[in-house]
């Protein structure tokens, strides 16, 4: 985001950067969520409407650190209402559901959960984006998997965030550009892999995961499939990496769940 602070904002000092500058002063502290009778907006927005006599847009806005959420404020500007703050997930979660916002924005690396949590708990109800530091594939393609609308930099400019915000409260899909690509090449790779286009998986990938799901050793899978016990290690790695997944445990349900054993 950019140094631009808005006009009005408690404190006036401005949003942060993409650095992180402090950002607007006398935004509330303390844990879990805080309404918008001390939330007040940029401005001075009172959610009745923005820019141009538009509505503003309701935000619940999450985040562990307070002078993130108060430079969020300042540069979201008077077309967005910040009608709640939270500073872990279970706040935003709650925050959310009181509130009814038009959009969630949090971060990826909060207490209780994070993100993900509150993404898994509210986005079939409301959009929700999540603002991060991270650039992990990983992380992007969990956040996609766990229904998030969005999946934004910190870095990102203020006019470029307000834009991506307002498309994403209509429930458009919004990334940064440097992660788009990421996506892209994840689509295409699951269009491209394993032999049924459903299972990103080869043969013998399918063959190692059919006899771990069953739960029997590497040696004893190496010595029916005629490989050694570290090329079964290298096939299960290689799989749980396909499907992103980081426990064994996690990778039996898969197999289970997609009738593979």
């Amino acid at each position: 985001m950019s140094g631009q602070g808005a006009a009005g904002a408690p404190g006036g000092t401005g949003a942060p950067g993409a650095a992180g500058a402090p950002g607007a002063a006398g935004a509330p502290g303390g844990t879990g969520a805080t309404g918008a009778a001390g939330a007040t907006g940029a401005a001075g927005a009172t959610g009745a409407s923005g820019a141009a006599g538009r509505r503003a847009i309701r935000v619940v806005v999450a985040d562990d650190h307070q002078i993130w959420r108060s430079g969020i404020r300042a540069d979201l500007g008077d077309g967005f209402h910040v009608v709640a703050e939270a500073d872990d997930a279970p706040g935003a979660i709650e925050a959310t559901r009181r509130e009814r916002p038009d959009l969630v924005l949090c971060d990826l690396n909060m207490p209780g959960g994070g993100g993900i949590a509150v993404v898994q708990a509210v986005a079939a109800d409301v959009p929700v984006v999540v603002l991060t530091v991270s650039e992990s594939e990983r992380d992007l393609l969990d956040v996609v998997a766990a229904g998030a609308v969005g999946y934004l930099l910190k870095s990102t400019r203020s006019d470029e965030l307000r834009r991506a915000l307002r498309r994403a409260a209509e429930g458009e899909p919004v990334f940064s550009p440097q992660l788009a690509a990421l996506l892209i090449g994840e689509y295409r790779r699951l269009a491209t892999a394993g032999g049924d286009g459903s299972l990103p998986l080869s043969e013998r990938e399918r063959e190692v995961l059919a006899h771990v799901a069953r739960g029997e050793s590497y040696r004893t899978v190496g010595d029916a499939l005629f490989i050694s016990p570290k090329t079964v290690e290298n096939h299960v790695r290689n799989t749980m990496a396909k499907l992103h997944l980081s426990r064994r445990h996690e990778l039996i349900r898969w197999a289970v769940d997609h009738g593979i054993t």
